[in-house]
């Protein structure tokens, strides 16, 4: 499975991040440890939702709608905690 994710910072939940993978346990562990330049700065991070797709292709295009200006809407509206 490939898993589009959203997780949100702990220390600032102003700061969110949108990111696909297939192993979402090692992925949020990378962004805990600082291992990704975009979330390095704002540990710890925690998973707020994510979608599984059977196929990769599916998973990367969520992607990409959710980091748009409509899917940016769509994701503070249905997808992140209020």
């Amino acid at each position: 499975m490939h898993y589009v994710y959203l997780i949100e910072s702990t220390s600032d939940p102003t700061k969110r991040y949108i990111g696909v993978t297939r192993d979402l346990k090692a992925r949020l562990t990378e962004h805990n440890a600082g291992k990704s330049a975009h979330t390095s700065k704002h540990p710890p991070w925690r998973l707020v939702t994510y979608i599984a797709f059977s196929e990769r292709s599916q998973a990367e295009a969520f992607e990409r709608y959710l980091k748009s200006g409509s899917g940016h809407a769509f994701a503070r509206k249905r997808l992140w905690a209020s």
